[in-house]
């Protein structure tokens, strides 16, 4: 619609949303025809507050069962509603596994996803004989004792700039695979273990192979040879497990 002679339509505003949900019952991030996913049910929340249709963009578009502390969105707005005002209306009408927890003005080239430049990851692996009820929606059950010293070991070699398409899922398409791993930490708190993983960025279903191949070596199922095969020759059997989504959170987004 073309504005009245002499009025100035007022450009759309870039906001910026911190987010964190539980990835249990979505589909993932990424707004998909017929399932529910975190990226549609917060664009199907801006136009029942405000009427308006837009594209939440997300910093990563975390797999069905992924969790997220903090990611983070972007999204242009017509409507003047302030950046506060947004989150208290949003979640009232969220449902409770999603929630905004911060909202600002963003400069207009801001863009959640091409702006960033690195992520952190947590994997929780609850190293317990007996299920735990209470970290069953995060965190992957492993029976068997890990040893922790040999998991952190093996982080030491994945650390650092390497070719990573022996540590990426079979539809990854990402034609450049090469990743730097800033650091790759494990800390252990009772029967949960962390492991903690920081990169410029990441391929699909890297973090949960990373996880999966240290849970091997800390099981003594896999060694350092073998992760080292799986750098230099690609080769996916070489590497581990892909663990499961539930462990798995998106922790911070780095500009």
């Amino acid at each position: 619609m073309m504005a009245a002679e002499g009025v100035t339509e007022t450009p759309p505003r870039k906001l910026r949303l911190s987010i964190e949900y539980d990835g249990t019952d979505f589909s993932g991030w990424q707004r998909q025809a017929g399932q529910r996913t975190v990226q549609g049910t917060l664009e199907d929340g801006v136009h029942a507050l405000l009427g308006e249709r837009v594209e939440v963009r997300g910093a990563g578009r975390t797999d069905a069962g992924v969790h997220a502390a903090g990611q983070v969105a972007s999204l242009s707005l017509a409507s003047r509603i302030p950046a506060m005002g947004l989150l208290r209306g949003m979640n009232s009408l969220l449902p409770a596994d999603v929630a905004i927890i911060d909202a600002a003005e963003a400069p207009e080239t801001f863009d959640a996803r091409f702006s960033a430049r690195g992520k952190v990851y947590r994997y929780r692996i609850w190293n317990h004989i007996v299920r735990s009820p209470l970290h069953a929606r995060s965190s992957w059950h492993c029976r068997r004792p890990l040893d922790l010293e040999a998991m952190r070991e093996a982080a030491r070699v994945l650390c650092g700039e390497h070719d990573f398409r022996g540590f990426r899922a079979s539809d990854c398409d990402r034609r450049n695979t090469v990743r730097v791993i800033r650091r790759l930490d494990l800390a252990k708190r009772g029967a949960l273990v962390e492991i903690d993983v920081e990169a410029t960025a990441f391929l699909k279903n890297m973090v949960r192979i990373l996880a999966g191949t240290l849970a091997d070596v800390g099981r003594g199922k896999r060694d350092i040879p073998a992760i080292l095969r799986a750098l230099e020759t690609g080769d996916r059997a070489s590497g581990g497990v892909t663990a499961p989504a539930a462990g798995l959170t998106l922790v911070h987004v780095i500009y």
